[in-house]
C-alpha cells in the first residue's frame, strides 16, 4: 500500500454532494502503477445514473455559491491552495504512483496545478463589468458578468492534478459549480484533491467527482445535460470533436484543449547548448507525454549535424527507471497501447528511410518504459510528421530557410504550442506571427504558466486556461438598460 504523511488523502471513493459515494451496483475498478504493474486502489466505475446525480446536486448548490462574494470564494480557494501546498510531498507520491512520471516531476506539477487555485482565488475580486456612455438621454448601459452555471469538465491522465485545477479554478472562483471526471489511469490524484477542497470549506455540491471506467457514457451525460451550461475537455481531438457536437444539442460554452504537433525550429544563428537544453526540457518532460512537448524537431542545414550530435549526446544521459528512483528522470509510459504507437512511429520513419541513432526500443526494464529515441533524416512523408507521438522519441527534419521552417511548421491541422532558437530579432517578430499556434516559445523550452494564456487555434481546441482569460470562459456578459432616468 501506498504509504502516506496523510493516510487520508488516499481516496477510493467518489465525491458527490459533499459525500464519499459509490457507484449504485457497487462496480468498481482497479488503478495501477504503470511502473510495477501493482493495484493502487479500486475505485467506484460510475455511468450515467450517478453522472446525473451529481449535475443535480451541483444544479442545487449553484444558487448560494453564486450568491456569495467574490472575496468570500477566493477566502475558500486561497485555503485550498494552502492545504495543497502543505500536502505537495504526499499528492506527489499519489501521482508518481499512478501516472508514473518521476518524483521531482510530480512535486512540480503539484505546486503548477496549485498555482491556478492562488491565481483564481486572487481573479474571483477582479471580475469587472464595464458602464458604457448611455446612447440618449435618461438611460444607463450597464454589463455585468454572471457564472454561467454548472460547469462539466473531464481531464486526462498525463496532468492529473494541473489540469483539474486549471479548469476548476476559474470555475468555482467565478461563482460556478462543478462535475469532474478524471482519467480512469489517475483518478486517485482528483479525489485527494477534491478532499482537500472539502477541508478548505467548499460547500457540499459545489465540487463533484465522478469516477468511471466508462468515458463517453460520462461525458454523454455532461454535455447533453440542459443542467449543464459549460463544457471542458482536455483530450484528443478525434474525442474533442464528438463532445463538441453532443454539447451543441444544449448550445452550451464550450471549451476545449485538444491534440499537438509543436515544431521546434533550430535557426542557423541559434545558441545551440541553449536549444539543446529548451529541446531536452520540452521534449522530455513527462517522458514526451505532453500536448505541448516538441514533436518535430526542424533544424536548419547547416547546423544539423552539430544540433543533432548535441542532442543526443544530452538524450543518452536521461536517467530511465521508476519515477520514485533516485535521479530518475524518465519513467514509463502509461500504457501498452502509448508503447505500441511510439514503435508504430519510429517503424514508419524507418521504413521510409529514416535512422535511429539512438534507443528506438523498448527499454531493459521491460513493462511499458521506453528507451529515449532520437530518430534522424525524418520527412513529412513519415507519420511522424502529422501525428502526435506522446513518448519520448526526438525526430529531426532538415529545412533550407526560414520560408520553409515556416512552411513546414504550419503544415499540420494542429495549431497548440510551438517553439524556436534565434539570435535574430527582427526574426523572432517574423516567424512569431507567422507561426499558426496559440502559444509561441522563443529561446524557450518550457511555456507553461498560470498567468499566461494556455489554448490553441485550428484544430488543437477553443478557449485559454489561466491568466486573466481564463475565468472569462466561465461568465456570462449581460447588458443592462436603465431607461427613465430623465429629470
Amino acid at each position: 500500500m501506498l504509504k502516506l504523511a496523510d493516510q487520508a488523502l488516499l481516496r477510493a471513493d467518489a465525491y458527490i454532494d459533499g459525500q464519499w459515494t459509490k457507484a449504485r451496483n457497487d462496480a468498481r475498478f482497479a488503478v495501477k502503477n504503470p511502473s510495477t504493474g501493482e493495484t493502487l486502489a479500486t475505485v467506484p466505475d460510475m455511468v450515467e445514473d450517478e453522472t446525473r446525480e451529481a449535475i443535480e446536486a451541483a444544479h442545487r448548490a449553484f444558487p448560494a455559491w453564486a450568491a456569495k462574494t467574490g472575496k468570500e470564494r477566493a477566502g475558500i480557494l486561497r485555503k485550498w491552495f494552502e492545504l495543497m501546498m502543505a500536502a505537495q510531498e504526499d499528492l506527489a507520491r499519489i501521482m508518481t504512483a499512478e501516472q508514473g512520471k518521476p518524483l521531482a516531476e510530480s512535486r512540480g506539477e503539484i505546486a503548477y496545478g496549485a498555482s491556478f487555485v492562488e491565481w483564481f482565488a486572487e481573479e474571483a475580486k477582479r471580475i469587472y463589468g464595464d458602464v458604457i456612455p448611455q446612447n440618449v438621454a435618461g438611460r444607463r448601459i450597464i454589463v455585468v458578468k454572471q457564472p454561467v452555471g454548472v460547469v462539466g469538465a473531464i481531464t486526462p491522465w498525463n496532468f492529473p492534478n494541473a489540469m483539474i485545477t486549471r479548469k476548476c479554478a476559474p470555475a468555482l472562483a467565478a461563482g460556478c459549480t462543478v462535475v469532474s471526471k478524471p482519467a480512469s489511469e489517475t483518478p486517485l490524484s482528483a479525489l485527494a484533491i477534491a478532499e482537500l477542497a472539502a477541508r478548505a470549506g467548499l460547500p457540499k455540491g459545489v465540487f463533484n467527482i465522478v469516477t468511471s471506467a466508462h468515458a463517453s457514457r460520462v461525458g454523454k451525460e455532461l454535455t447533453e445535460s440542459a443542467l449543464v451550461r459549460k463544457f471542458s475537455f482536455t483530450g484528443s481531438t478525434e474525442i474533442g470533436k464528438l463532445l463538441m457536437r453532443q454539447s451543441a444539442s444544449t448550445v452550451k460554452k464550450v471549451s476545449l484543449e485538444l491534440g499537438g504537433n509543436a515544431p521546434f525550429i533550430v535557426f542557423d544563428d541559434a545558441d545551440l547548448d541553449s536549444a539543446v537544453k529548451g529541446a531536452v526540457a520540452s521534449k522530455f518532460r513527462n517522458m514526451g507525454q505532453t500536448c505541448v512537448c516538441a514533436n518535430r524537431f526542424l533544424v536548419q542545414d547547416s547546423v544539423y549535424d552539430a544540433f543533432a550530435d548535441k542532442l543526443g549526446k544530452a538524450v543518452a544521459s536521461l536517467k530511465v527507471g521508476d519515477g520514485f528512483g533516485e535521479g530518475v528522470q524518465q519513467g514509463p509510459l502509461i500504457s501498452e497501447d502509448a508503447v505500441e504507437k511510439v514503435e508504430r512511429l519510429i517503424g514508419d520513419a524507418v521504413s521510409k528511410g529514416a535512422r535511429a541513432t539512438l534507443g528506438g526500443k523498448r527499454h531493459k526494464l521491460g513493462g511499458t518504459f521506453f528507451e529515449p529515441t532520437v530518430v534522424s533524416g525524418c520527412t513529412d512523408k513519415m507519420a511522424c510528421a502529422q501525428e502526435e507521438i506522446f513518448g519520448p522519441v526526438v525526430t529531426l527534419f532538415r529545412f533550407r530557410d526560414e520560408a520553409e521552417a515556416i512552411r513546414m511548421a504550419n503544415d499540420t491541422p494542429f495549431g497548440l504550442a510551438s517553439y524556436f532558437y534565434t539570435r535574430d530579432l527582427a526574426r523572432v517578430m517574423r516567424v512569431a506571427e507567422a507561426l499558426e499556434y496559440g502559444i509561441v516559445g522563443v529561446n524557450e523550452g518550457l511555456i507553461s504558466t498560470e498567468v499566461a494564456p494556455f489554448g490553441g487555434m485550428k484544430e488543437s481546441g477553443l478557449g485559454r486556461e489561466g491568466s486573466k482569460y481564463g475565468i472569462e470562459e466561465f461568465v456570462e456578459i449581460k447588458y443592462i438598460a436603465l431607461g427613465g432616468l430623465s429629470s
